[in-house]
Parts: structure tokens; C-alpha cells; sequence
């Protein structure tokens, strides 16, 4: 199975005049792509230690906060989440297979992981467990994404979601970088759904010329799904 990583520190502090430099806890927050909140609990266990100013004030060392050992211990801590999805109730049984193929792959890396399944199109943002998964990364909760395919995540915005992972420090492990067996029928739901969404929209307003285009098209993505 092939694996593709795109952790990376954040990028956004490196070219601060310093990376000596001592920062506040919100900007320490932004380079870690995590809470303020999370911060302060971290530091009430030890594990992030604040430097005190002349002052009195609370600062964070920079150059620890962007180095490779403290990156590695902050992705362990959070959460590994592995993300599953299908299309239809039709394929629930291959739901139950990503679902292990997953568990399978992260119980073999050590990994404390939850698992997370949706049943719904690609093309649908607004499905329970993505929203879930969104939540929790722009929380700063998890740090590392496993998926079996690109397309598990979302069928045009998997990019979207792995840049906001990068953003958040967040690991993407792709199991499996080839073409997923139900490619066509996943497209073929697809592709019904966004037919469903400009008849909605196009039933109205000269609707019996719009219903045969969006009638026609929807036969034709039947007859070949």
C-alpha cells in the first residue's frame, strides 16, 4: 500500500526576524495550529514550559516551538482519526471493509486512533462524520488523518481539507494511491445528486424545457452507472 505524508511544520513563523525570538500564547497557538485553550492545558501538565519576562509575562521559545522533536511529540499526543466513507446503503459492505482495512493499518502502527464512517455522496460537505472530522482539525484535536483513498474524503475538496490539515500540523496518510474500485459508481451517484440539485434549482422559470435536459441527463448517467 502506498502512503502519502504531507506534514509539515508551520511555515507561516519561519520568517520571523528570530527564531530566537520569545512569542505570546497566541502566537504560539497560530505556529502550532492549535487553541489558545489547548496550549494552557498543555502547560498546567508540563508539557509546554513558558519562559517569564522581567515583566511577569508569559512567553514561549520559538525555535522549540518550530522544531522537528516538538512537532513529532504534539502529533502523537493528538488524535489519529481514520475517515470512511461510501456512497450508497447499497455498499455498506465495503464501508465495513475500509473500516477494517483502517483499524487493521493503524493498530500496526502503534497508533491511538477513532474511527470515523460516513454513508453519503462525495459531493455532499455537510455529512455528519466530515463535519466531525473538520471540527476536530480546526480544534486543533487531531494529529493525523488516515484515509483509504482521495476520494473517501470528498470527491472535488479532499485538496481543500488536506491544505487545512497542513495549516493545523495535521499528518494525511493515504493508504492506497490508486484508482479505487467503485470509482464508477461513487461518479455515477455523484453525478445523480448534482442532477437532483440543478432541478431544484432549475424547476421554475421555462421548467418543461429544463425537466427533459435534466431528465436526459439523468437517464443517460443510469443507463452507464
Amino acid at each position: 500500500m502506498g502512503r502519502a505524508t504531507f506534514l509539515q511544520p508551520a511555515q507561516s513563523y519561519a520568517n520571523l526576524s528570530s527564531m530566537n525570538r520569545l512569542v505570546t500564547i497566541g502566537e504560539a497557538a497560530k505556529v502550532l495550529g492549535v487553541s489558545i485553550t489547548t496550549l494552557r492545558r498543555w502547560q498546567e501538565k508540563g508539557k509546554l514550559i513558558p519562559v517569564l519576562t522581567e515583566g511577569g509575562h508569559r512567553r514561549y521559545d520559538l525555535s522549540k516551538l518550530m522544531s522537528q522533536e516538538f512537532h513529532a511529540a504534539h502529533a502523537n499526543e493528538r488524535t489519529t482519526i481514520a475517515y470512511a466513507r461510501v456512497s450508497n446503503e447499497d455498499q455498506r459492505t465495503d464501508l465495513e471493509r475500509q473500516k477494517k482495512t483502517l483499524e487493521l493499518y493503524c493498530a500496526q502502527n502503534g497508533w491511538t486512533f477513532e474511527i470515523v464512517s460516513d454513508l453519503g455522496s462525495g459531493i455532499n460537505c455537510h455529512k455528519k462524520g466530515l463535519r466531525r472530522l473538520l471540527n476536530d482539525i480546526l480544534a486543533g484535536n487531531v494529529g493525523r488523518l488516515v484515509i483509504t483513498h482521495k476520494d473517501r474524503l470528498l470527491r472535488f475538496g479532499a485538496d481543500l481539507v488536506f491544505a487545512i490539515c497542513e495549516k493545523k500540523n495535521v499528518e494525511v496518510v493515504i493508504l492506497n494511491k490508486g484508482e479505487d474500485a467503485n470509482f464508477e459508481e461513487d461518479l455515477a451517484d455523484d453525478m445523480l445528486e448534482m442532477i437532483s440539485v440543478f432541478s431544484a434549482r432549475l424547476y421554475g422559470s421555462r421548467s418543461r424545457r429544463n425537466q427533459k435536459i435534466l431528465d436526459a441527463c439523468r437517464k443517460a448517467v443510469e443507463e452507464n452507472g
